[in-house]
């Protein structure tokens, strides 16, 4: 692309991942993601890092997103340098040296008939 597309710096204000799951793993597997889209012509070093109401913030996590590519990441995927707390409401802030799209989303499956909910993340 000519132009970059994005903001090196988001924000998800609205964090949970449920404790629980009904269905097959992993497909359904309550969780949440960050979609990140890297359409520029450079890899994008993205930094996470998580925000709670009653503790110090943690990370930040680190990911690559090539040039040109996606990232379907799952926070509950994220262990280093401590996996997310199921049951527990957070923030994150995702910042990016080159300009990438955020997107969230979140499946909900405690219950049978799951939830499913997405947004575009706040970008500056």
């Amino acid at each position: 692309m000519s132009q970059p597309i994005g903001r090196t710096r988001w924000a998800i204000a609205e964090g949970y991942i449920p404790p629980e799951s009904t269905g097959p793993a992993p497909a359904m597997t309550s969780h949440e993601t960050a979609c990140l889209l890297n359409a520029g012509d450079a890899d994008a070093h993205v930094a996470i890092t998580v925000f709670f109401r009653d503790r110090e913030p943690c990370g930040p996590y680190e990911v690559l997103v090539s040039a040109r590519r996606t990232l379907h990441l799952r926070f509950n995927d994220l262990q280093h340098p401590e996996p997310i707390p199921r049951g527990t409401d957070y923030a994150s802030v995702i910042e990016s040296d080159v300009p990438i799209v955020v997107q969230h989303t979140r499946l909900d499956s405690r219950q049978a008939e799951e939830a499913l909910l997405s947004t575009i993340a706040y970008g500056q």
